[in-house]
């Protein structure tokens, strides 16, 4: 299969998966809005993104490079302190870009 990547072809390529994305976000709001929020599930949301966290970083404590392995620590570290995910990514992206800039 040939998908024309230049003028036209390259910006309805980018409008068709700008609408699969926001078809798949809004179809979450919409499917969410028959479950019930209780202690169970409020529980689940709170693990989930620990999870995706966990999931994303393990392979590159695997694999990656001393740069990624700080990174790594300082993500846990942050993530342990503050219990909040974006702050520890954000920590952990800011000390790659430092180890590796230096």
């Amino acid at each position: 299969m040939w998908l024309e990547t230049s003028g036209w072809g390259l910006a309805g390529l980018i409008a068709a998966m700008a609408l699969v994305t926001l078809a798949t976000r809004w179809g979450g709001v919409w499917l969410m809005r028959w479950v019930p929020f209780g202690p169970r599930v409020r529980r689940f949301i709170a693990a989930m993104s620990g999870s995706v966290l966990v999931a994303v970083l393990a392979p590159v404590a695997l694999r990656g490079d001393a740069a990624a392995r700080l990174a790594l620590l300082t993500t846990a570290a942050v993530l342990l302190i503050s219990r909040r995910p974006l702050p520890a990514i954000a920590a952990g992206i800011a000390m790659a870009a430092a180890v590796r800039m230096f």
